[in-house]
C-alpha cells in the first residue's frame, strides 16, 4: 500500500511492515559561517555530525532545528536533532582580524603589516576543523586571507605567491541514497591589483571575491558550507549555506506517527528517509 506523508507521496510500503523502529541513523549539519569583508577570510562550515543506532522512544516528539547560514560577517546557527547539536560555522575574519571559532572555524583575514599573522578560528572536535591563517609574510608575498575550515579538513593558509587560502574539504554522505558533499569551507578573498588569486570554496562553499567584477559568492543552501571572503578595496563577503537534518531507518518499519516542518520523504537502498530544510518535529 502507498501513503501520503507530510505532503510527499511515498514509495510503496512493505506489506509486512513491522513495529515502530527503536533506532535511526542521522546526519545533522549546522549553518555555515559568512565570509568576512575587505581582504577577508572565508566562512567556516557548519559542524557535521552523523551516526547510526541513535535510540528513539515511541510517543515522544523529537525536535528538529535547521540552522541558518550566517550573513556576511556573521557566524552560522546550530542545527539540532533531539539531543544532537551541530555547532554553527565561524565567520571569516575581516582585514587585520582573526577568524571566529565554530563547528569549523572561519579563515583569518589578511594582515596589513609584514610578519603578522591572523589565525583561523578553531573548529569543534568531532564536527569540523580550523580555518586557515591570514598572513603578510614579506613585501613580495602579498597580503592574503585564509580559507574557512571544513568538516573534512582545515582551511588553507594564505600562500606565499599572492594566493588566498581555499576552503577546507567537506564530507561525503550517502544517507539519502545519493552521494552528496556537505560542510565545505569558503575561500578567502583576493585583490587583482596585487595579482592575488582568490581562494576556492569546496562542497558548496563560496569562492572568495577577486575584483569588482568577481565578488565573493555565497554557499549553496542546505549544505552547511561557508561563504566566500570579500576582496580588497572594501569588497563584501558572502553568506554561508543553511544547514540540514536527515534521518533514515529500515523501510519495513512503520512510518512516524507524526511529523511537522514538512520533511521530504523518500525511499532508497531499503530505507525510508526524512529530510528537513526547516524546523519541525518527528514522533515515532
Amino acid at each position: 500500500m502507498s501513503a501520503n506523508l507530510g505532503g510527499y507521496i511515498s514509495a510503496t510500503f512493505n506489506p509486512l511492515t513491522s513495529g515502530v523502529t527503536s533506532t535511526v541513523e542521522y546526519l545533522v549539519v549546522a549553518g555555515g559561517g559568512g565570509g568576512g569583508s575587505n581582504f577577508a577570510g572565508g566562512g567556516g562550515a557548519g559542524g557535521l555530525l552523523q551516526a547510526a543506532g541513535f535510540a528513539v522512544a515511541a510517543g515522544t516528539a523529537l525536535t528538529v532545528t535547521v540552522g541558518g547560514g550566517g550573513a556576511v560577517q556573521t557566524s552560522g546557527s546550530n542545527s539540532v536533532f533531539s539531543s544532537i547539536t551541530a555547532t554553527g560555522g565561524g565567520r571569516g575574519g575581516d582585514f587585520n582580524q582573526s577568524g571566529t571559532a565554530g563547528g569549523s572555524g572561519g579563515g583569518g583575514g589578511a594582515a596589513g603589516t609584514v610578519g603578522v599573522t591572523y589565525s583561523g578560528g578553531a573548529g569543534t572536535s568531532g564536527q569540523g576543523f580550523a580555518g586557515g591563517d591570514g598572513k603578510y609574510v614579506t613585501n613580495n608575498s602579498g597580503q592574503d586571507p585564509g580559507g574557512g575550515g571544513g568538516s573534512g579538513s582545515v582551511g588553507l593558509t594564505a600562500g606565499l605567491k599572492n594566493t588566498a587560502g581555499g576552503g577546507g574539504t567537506g564530507t561525503c554522505s550517502s544517507i539519502t541514497g545519493a552521494r552528496v558533499l556537505y560542510a565545505g569551507g569558503g575561500g578567502g578573498g583576493g585583490y587583482d591589483g596585487y595579482g592575488n588569486v582568490a581562494g576556492l570554496g569546496v562542497a558548496g562553499g563560496g569562492t572568495g571575491g577577486y575584483a569588482s567584477t568577481s565578488p565573493a559568492t555565497a554557499a549553496i543552501a542546505n549544505t552547511g558550507s561557508g561563504g566566500g571572503g570579500g576582496r580588497a578595496a572594501s569588497g563584501a563577503g558572502a553568506a554561508g549555506g543553511s544547514g540540514i537534518v536527515i534521518i533514515r531507518y529500515p523501510a519495513n518499519c512503520a512510518p512516524p506517527t507524526s511529523t511537522t516542518g514538512n520533511p521530504q520523504i523518500n525511499f532508497a537502498d531499503g530505507y525510508q528517509i526524512y529530510t528537513w530544510t526547516s524546523n519541525g518535529t518527528v514522533t515515532f
